[in-house]
C-alpha cells in the first residue's frame, strides 16, 4: 500500500524556529508526493486504482495582531499590518535556503510562530514528478481517463499572476497573500524550464544573464570551463574556488574544466548554462533567442525561482550618428514597443532604472575596458532603448520611426531588452541592459553575414566578461542593498 499522506485533517503545527519549521514541510511535501507518484504506479502497472486520490501542498501562515513596526530601510520579510497571511509551497529541494530566508525574517520581525500545515490546495498528479515525467506516456486511452477521475490535473484558475500583477484582491474571511506566487504556479514554471531550458531547475542560481545570440553562450562555456582549471596561480585559484562547476543542457555537470562539458546536439528551444556555487550564488545564463515573446516566456517562469537579479546583454541597432559598431549601451529608460506585457503591466506603469545594477554595469565597463570615469563615455552611452516586436523596423517608414526616436531620445533599438526589464520590474527582481551595437541602420551600416559575424567574435568576450564582473559586484555589495524598497508595492508580499 501507498505510505499515507498528511491529510487536511492533520492539525496544523506551531514553530518558532525556522529549520524546524521548513523540516515540517519538507515532511509534508516529501509524504504526499510519495503517495501521489505510489498510486500512479497501482494504476500503471494495471492494479487498478478506482478510488479517488488526492494530495495537498503544505502551507505557511502567520497571524499578527498588531501594526507591523519594522526597520523601514527593509524592503521585504514583513507583512503590511494586522491578519492571517499565508502561502502554499512545494520544492524544499530546491527552495530550502529560500524558504528558511524568510522564515527566518517573519519570526524576527513579528515575534509570532508560524504555524506549518496541509492546505487545502491539491497537488497536481503531473507535479509529483519532480524530474520532468509525462505521467500519460505509456498508458493506453482506457487508462488516461481513469487516471484523469482519479488524480488532480493541473489548474490554470490556481496558478494566475494576479498577486505579482498588484490585482489581487482577497477574498473577506481568506488568507492574504505571503508570496508572490502559489504552488502550483511555481511547479508549473520549474516544468516549462526544464523543457524549454534542457536543464533541471536545481541547477539554477541566483544571478542570471539573458542573451539573444549562441555567440554568448559559446563564450560563457569556454570561459566557465577555463575558471573551472587549475592553474596552479594562487589568486587565480581562489577566484576559481567561487564556482564549482559548469552545468549545461542534457544535465552535463563538469566540475574540473575538462571536456565534460560538451553538449548533446541542441534540441532546446531555450538552453541553459550554469556556472555554479555551492551556495547557488553563481551565474546562470540562457539564450532566449529572439523577440519579445520568448523574452517574456522565459522570464515569467525563471521569476519563481527568485533571482536575486538579472540582466540582459544582447546586441542593439545604434540610432545616433555619434556611435560606433561596438559601442555599448546602457539602458536607464525604455520605450514599450513590444506589447508583450501590455495586459500585465499596462504601458502607464514607468520601469525606471535600478541604480544598484546601472553603477554595477558601469563600474563593470570600467573594470573590463580600461576606461576609468569620463573616458568611459567613449565606448559607452547611456539613454533610452526601443524595443519592438517588428523584425523589420527599418523598412516601417524612415519619416515616422525618425520622429519616435527623437521624442522618446532613444539611442538603441532591440526585440527583447524592455521585456526582461518590465518582467523584472513586475516580479521584483532587479534588473538592467547592456547592450552592444552591432549594426546602424539609419547611418548605412546594416547588419550582413560577413560583417556580423567578423563584429561578434571581436567583440563577444569583452561584453560577456562585463556582464561577469556585474553580476559579481552585485553579489559583494551585497542583497541587503541589491533588494530595495523600489520595487515593492503598498501591500507587498512578505517573501522577497
Amino acid at each position: 500500500m501507498p505510505q499515507q499522506p498528511f491529510s487536511l485533517a492533520t492539525p496544523p503545527r506551531s514553530f518558532t524556529d525556522a529549520a524546524t519549521a521548513l523540516e515540517h514541510v519538507r515532511r509534508i511535501y516529501e509524504a504526499n508526493t510519495a503517495y501521489l507518484r505510489d498510486s500512479f504506479q497501482r494504476l500503471a502497472t494495471g492494479d487498478g486504482v478506482v478510488e479517488r486520490i488526492e494530495a495537498h501542498y503544505p502551507y505557511v501562515a502567520i497571524t499578527t495582531q498588531q501594526p507591523t513596526r519594522i526597520d523601514t530601510r527593509l524592503s521585504f520579510g514583513f507583512v503590511p499590518g494586522p491578519g492571517r497571511y499565508s502561502t502554499t509551497l512545494t520544492r524544499p529541494d530546491i527552495f530550502a535556503r529560500y524558504y528558511a530566508d524568510q522564515f527566518e525574517l517573519l519570526l524576527k520581525n513579528h515575534h509570532v510562530p508560524l504555524e506549518i500545515g496541509v492546505s487545502s490546495c491539491p497537488i497536481p498528479i503531473h507535479f509529483a514528478f519532480t524530474d520532468g515525467m509525462h505521467v500519460e506516456g505509456g498508458l493506453d486511452p482506457a487508462r488516461i481517463e481513469l487516471m484523469r477521475q482519479a488524480f488532480d490535473l493541473p489548474d490554470l484558475a490556481a496558478m494566475d499572476d494576479a498577486i505579482a500583477n498588484g490585482t489581487h484582491t482577497a477574498m473577506p474571511g481568506r488568507d492574504m497573500p505571503l508570496a508572490l506566487f502559489t504552488a502550483p504556479r511555481v511547479d508549473y514554471s520549474l516544468h516549462r524550464l526544464r523543457h524549454y531550458t534542457g536543464t533541471d531547475p536545481i541547477h539554477f542560481q541566483k544571478f542570471v544573464i539573458f542573451t539573444n545570440y549562441q555567440f554568448y553562450v559559446d563564450e560563457f562555456v569556454r570561459m566557465g570551463t577555463e575558471i573551472l582549471q587549475p592553474s596552479g596561480d594562487a589568486a587565480t585559484e581562489v577566484y576559481r574556488r567561487q564556482y564549482t562547476a559548469l552545468v549545461t543542457p542534457g544535465g552535463i555537470v563538469s566540475r574540473d574544466g575538462a571536456s565534460g562539458a560538451a553538449e548533446p546536439p541542441r534540441l532546446h528551444q531555450m538552453p541553459a548554462y550554469h556556472l555554479a556555487r555551492p551556495d547557488r550564488n553563481g551565474i546562470t545564463m540562457i539564450n532566449i533567442g529572439v523577440g519579445p515573446s520568448n523574452a517574456r516566456n522565459i522570464s515569467d517562469h525563471v521569476a519563481v525561482l527568485r533571482p536575486d537579479a538579472w540582466l540582459m546583454l544582447g546586441h542593439c541597432a545604434g540610432l545616433r550618428e555619434t556611435q560606433r559598431l561596438g559601442d555599448y549601451v546602457l539602458a536607464h529608460g525604455y520605450v514599450r514597443d513590444d506589447h508583450a506585457l501590455d495586459e500585465d503591466l499596462p504601458l502607464w506603469v514607468p520601469v525606471p532604472a535600478l541604480a544598484e545594477v546601472q553603477r554595477a554595469l558601469e563600474s563593470a565597463v570600467a573594470h573590463v575596458t580600461g576606461h576609468a570615469d569620463y573616458a568611459v563615455k567613449s565606448v559607452m552611452r547611456t539613454g533610452t532603448v526601443i524595443t519592438t516586436d517588428n523584425r523589420n523596423w527599418e523598412i516601417s517608414g524612415f519619416a515616422k520611426l525618425e520622429q519616435r526616436f527623437g521624442q522618446s531620445r532613444a539611442i538603441a533599438l532591440d526585440m527583447e531588452s524592455a521585456v526582461i526589464a518590465a518582467n523584472g520590474f513586475r516580479f521584483r527582481v532587479p534588473y538592467g541592459t547592456l547592450l552592444c551595437v552591432s549594426d546602424r541602420p539609419l547611418h548605412g551600416e546594416i547588419k550582413l553575414p560577413g560583417m556580423a559575424n567578423r563584429f561578434y567574435h571581436k567583440q563577444v568576450d569583452q561584453h560577456l566578461q562585463i556582464g561577469v564582473k556585474a553580476m559579481e559586484l552585485l553579489r559583494e555589495n551585497g542583497l541587503d542593498k541589491l533588494h530595495s524598497r523600489k520595487l515593492r508595492g503598498f501591500a507587498e508580499t512578505a517573501f522577497q
